[in-house]
């Protein structure tokens, strides 16, 4: 990540001072070598070398103007820094009291005035955002350090992170407040125990209202108390080592946690949806490690990643369960049944409730993962398997132990199909084929329905003819899926513009249906279809278009 952590610290004798500093230093790009230039060598790295002692020589030179006390010094001027290095990238995070370039040395500079004076938020101890595009974007956290020997009996310090991206930082910012807090936390425990054994010894308390004050021995009295360092405030012998290892850490999770992809056109729905679900995951686990005071959930994050594998399950989790597993949708029907086949992915496109029972967890999830391919990612809630029935409301994707009983509701509605499996009497996995699933199990498909399925919807009979055709290649047939989504859902946004946001009549609906290629054979799976994909819509799409509606509805009267 291209920023900078540093700890800053308001000194009563010189004002803001910074303390710690931690930047990360990028590898240069690997160029072709020019006919007459010089080969690295010896030379370079010295000039290298010399570069990573700038620090040095800023720290030593301040330090000969005799504008620094121990409480504005971290290292001595003779100590070499801190240098850790990325394997994996080659990053290399260096740590000293001040930047290597005197062009970043004015910014964190600035960065720490701003910080301990007039960018403070209310109380003088918390996060805040500041910052421009000269002088760089500023995530700034105060805080307070006990001492036992200083006015008010605490120290005032703060952890700011400066980038030039206000984007990446700001989103970043919930990653920041989290991590922060606990290297915050752990100096204030740490400084607090050392206070309480001080005044355990000595009570300044006590000290201070018996003696007498004059204002002529005041400015002496505080300057033999103004000069105390961090260290000596924690006790803690390796705490610019410690830092160290935080603030690099911190640079390097921070950069991973987000990146850049490159987008063709505007982001599909199913993208906006795993987008929206995401965010509320991270809510969800902020809200909880506020209500525990910090605490943390582990069982309740999820990551992007995971988020998808949701959707559709990944081979790395079908890979944890033995047995065959289901390995397309060609592979489905093949083992189903064409009109099996059909009669179970009408139900999947229709919103009705799939339910798989059988003693395989595995297949019935490699199965879900086919299905679920059926569908925009908004459309799907799955539970895959468990112990007890869950009504539909809750999950359109079922599956259950052999042992469980479907209700009498669920069993005689037409909103729900019911696939039993069984296994062969006598066969044994080891006896047939990893993909041999016909040999190992039987399957009996069961629904109350009682409305024909070889009708419609369009985009089932277009699958079914890219999934008959052989010479089609399994890739293929994913593409012409995808493409088959995108049009459909395309045509789910104009009905939902007409329909839901203008409220147009029927006669207005049914011209559109009509424009958009659903009416005729199958009409009415197709606009079924179209209302259950509805759902599918994500909400950024959804409150931008009421935004734009509602926008143009003023527009007349301004």
């Amino acid at each position: 990540m291209n920023a900078l952590v540093a700890l800053c610290h308001f000194c009563e004798l010189h004002g803001p001072r910074t303390l710690f500093c931690t930047e990360a230093l990028h590898p240069p790009s690997p160029s072709p070598p020019q006919a007459g230039a010089p080969v690295l060598g010896d030379r370079d790295r010295d000039g290298d070398r010399e570069g990573e002692g700038l620090t040095m020589r800023a720290n030593s030179s301040a330090t000969q103007r005799g504008d620094m006390c121990e409480g504005c010094r971290s290292l001595p001027a003779s100590h070499p820094g801190f240098v850790s290095i990325d394997d994996e990238t080659g990053i290399r995070f260096l740590s000293h009291q001040h930047p290597r370039q005197s062009q970043l040395f004015s910014v964190v500079r600035q960065a720490c005035v701003r910080s301990l004076s007039c960018e403070v938020c209310p109380g003088r101890e918390g996060p805040i955002f500041f910052g421009d595009e000269q002088h760089g974007f500023v995530f700034s956290h105060t805080f307070f350090i006990k001492d036992s020997l200083a006015r008010g009996f605490q120290r005032w310090y703060s952890i700011v992170m400066v980038a030039m991206d206000r984007i990446y930082l700001i989103n970043s910012w919930p990653f920041l407040l989290r991590h922060l807090r606990l290297t915050i936390q752990s100096l204030q425990s740490t400084a607090l125990k050392v206070f309480d054994s001080e005044q355990g010894v000595c009570p300044q308390r006590a000290v201070r209202m018996n003696s007498v004050f004059s204002p002529a021995v005041f400015p002496h009295q505080r300057s033999g108390n103004a000069a105390r360092s961090l260290t000596s405030l924690t006790q803690h012998p390796n705490l610019w080592a410690s830092l160290h290892s935080s603030f690099s850490w911190l640079l390097k999770a921070c950069g991973s946690r987000l990146t850049e992809k490159l987008l063709e056109g505007a982001p599909t729905e199913d993208t906006l949806v795993l987008i929206e679900r995401q965010t509320e995951q991270e809510e969800e686990m902020s809200c909880w490690e506020g209500a525990e005071g910090g605490g943390f959930r582990p069982q309740q994050h999820q990551s992007a990643s995971e988020l998808c594998g949701d959707f559709l399950c990944d081979d790395a989790k079908l890979e944890g369960f033995p047995g065959p597993k289901f390995r397309s949708l060609r592979h489905l029907r093949q083992v189903l049944g064409v009109a099996e086949f059909r009669q179970l992915a009408w139900h999947v496109l229709m919103g009705n409730q799939v339910i798989w029972r059988s003693a395989d967890p595995g297949l019935i999830q490699s199965a879900f993962t086919m299905l679920k391919s059926l569908l925009p990612v908004g459309c799907v809630r799955s539970v895959p398997y468990s112990a007890q029935y869950e009504e539909a409301y809750k999950c359109n994707f079922l599956g259950l132990s052999p042992d469980v009983p479907i209700p009498t509701h669920v069993s005689s509605s037409e909103f729900s199909v019911l696939v039993d499996i069984s296994t062969e009497k006598g066969c044994q996995y080891s006896a047939v084929g990893e993909d041999d699933i016909s040999s190992l199990y039987q399957f009996a498909i069961s629904s109350a329905n009682t409305q024909p399925t070889d009708r419609g919807p369009t985009l089932l009979n277009k699958l079914e003819v890219a999934l008959s055709n052989e010479n089609l290649s399994v890739d293929v047939v994913s593409h012409c899926l995808l493409c088959l989504k995108e049009e459909w859902m395309n045509k789910v946004k104009v009905l939902f513009k007409f329909s839901k946001v203008d409220g147009r009549g029927r006669e207005d609906t049914q011209k559109v249906l009509a424009l958009l290629g659903a009416t005729g054979p199958g009409e009415d799976d197709n606009v079924r279809l179209l209302k259950f994909w509805m759902t599918g819509l994500s909400k950024t799409y959804k409150s931008h278009l009421m935004t734009a509606v509602r926008g143009g509805e003023r527009s007349p009267s301004q």
